[in-house]
């Protein structure tokens, strides 16, 4: 094994298997043995035998893999991508179970706090999905927690590390803890004798074996290979991880995260019953066209980066997410007649300003469709969502562009789950 990540799944005296990833095994066996960098397994029929470079031979316990394999079948629905769209709201509230104690507080591990008590700066390491839910993640962190926060992509931070703080807090964001990119950057950051913490879906990954510290998830498997629920656990548990990092230092908190959690998983199962409102959206807007914006500000314009990603990703139509008042400094030259441009208005700061961007883009004859959140919205908008703290919103307002994406991805004939070019755990840099 070297860099990327092998596992062994111990059979019953008749088999041995190795795959990257445990959920590839689980049909056959829930028995699995770890690979370090630098190890050769010798696997015959019988046995598995680990020895290091020199042929010495090393004794390892297997462990038993925390997944169900009823969880990743599909039951009836027709794709995993729309199954793992409804589980958000059981995802959040199964977020908030693992986090709470008896008394209704948020209740972290010692190494955790820890870790963030020693931070002067956090330093956010991701790719793709988990570096948009990353950017929403910063913003909350920093308006919380009041502990300044980057976000970076993992490929680049690798070979062009910025100057750090003093006491930097790498926070590893991945939903399957395999990711190559993130991993090649964990290990600078150990050779350099920074501390780490993992967010991750997989219990035992690589990330999390080889981080500080680990933060789990809780969505279950995501099979699908856009992720959809992964994210909004994410930004979930960084909003925990904030409100921690808040009561620690004696911050005054805006609102009580854990009952306003418990409000978003509700809204989310009233969202995920009106599918066929953002499947009648996707054939109106989305169905034909070659090209679409998404645009927002602040928090809204992080999740449009998420929204064009899902669409780029299963529906093949080339997608822009942007903040609004940036579309005039270069790109409102791509928009044209019919051009459809998504807008999402959640904030009340800047519902005014994302409002005028929208009738300058309308004036160049865009297409535009506006999902907007009560307290900010006006009667003629597509659709409205029901009202949450603004800090959250992104855990409601993504999934009318997840939805929109998916039924895109239908109309146009495309293989939802297994977009091409695309693999679920990217194992190579």
């Amino acid at each position: 094994k070297n860099k990327s990540p092998l596992l062994v799944g111990l059979g019953d005296g008749t088999f041995n298997v190795v795959a990257s990833d445990a959920m590839a095994m689980l049909q056959v066996t829930d028995q699995y043995l770890e690979l370090h960098d630098g190890e050769i397994v010798i696997l015959t029929r019988e046995s598995a035998t680990v020895k290091t470079l020199d042929g010495e031979v090393l004794e390892r316990a297997p462990y038993t893999a925390e997944i169900d394999a009823s969880d990743i079948e599909k039951g009836t629905y027709a794709h995993y991508m729309l199954k793992e769209m409804d589980e958000q709201p059981a995802v959040i509230r199964n977020i908030i179970q693992h986090y709470q104690n008896e008394n209704g507080d948020i209740e972290l591990t010692e190494g955790v706090r820890e870790l963030v008590s020693e931070a002067d700066r956090v330093y956010i390491v991701a790719c793709g999905t988990s570096y948009n839910a990353g950017l929403v993640g910063k913003d909350i962190l920093e308006r919380i927690a009041g502990i300044p926060t980057e976000v970076h992509v993992s490929s680049e931070f690798g070979y062009n590390m910025p100057l750090l703080s003093e006491r930097p807090l790498f926070v590893f964001l991945s939903q399957s803890g395999e990711t190559a990119d993130s991993r090649a950057v964990l290990v600078e950051v150990k050779k350099r004798g920074y501390k780490a913490l993992t967010m991750t879906n997989v219990p035992g990954s690589t990330l999390s074996r080889e981080a500080n510290e680990t933060m789990l998830l809780y969505a279950g498997p995501e099979i699908a290979v856009a992720s959809t629920k992964a994210y909004t656990a994410q930004i979930a548990v960084l909003a925990i991880l904030a409100y921690d990092i808040a009561r620690a230092t004696g911050k005054e908190l805006p609102f009580n995260l854990m009952p306003e959690l418990a409000r978003v998983a509700t809204i989310m199962d009233s969202i995920m019953a009106q599918k066929e409102l953002f499947e009648d959206l996707a054939e109106r807007y989305l169905k034909t066209t070659p090209n679409t914006f998404f645009i927002g500000r602040g928090l809204d314009a992080s999740v449009c980066l998420e929204g064009a990603l899902k669409v780029k990703e299963i529906s093949y139509i080339q997608a822009e997410g942007y903040p609004g008042g940036e579309l005039k400094h270069g790109s409102i030259a791509l928009i044209e007649d019919g051009t459809p441009v998504i807008a999402l208005i959640s904030q009340p700061k800047t519902n005014l300003n994302i409002r005028g961007n929208v009738k300058e883009v309308v004036a160049r004859g865009a297409n535009a469709c506006i999902i907007s959140m009560q307290g900010v919205e006006h009667e003629n908008d597509d659709f409205i969502l029901p009202h949450v703290e603004p800090l959250l919103a992104p855990l409601i307002n993504v999934l009318p562009v997840q939805l929109m994406a998916y039924y895109a991805a239908l109309a146009r004939g495309c293989d939802v789950d297994k977009p091409r070019n695309l693999a679920k755990s990217v194992t190579v840099e």
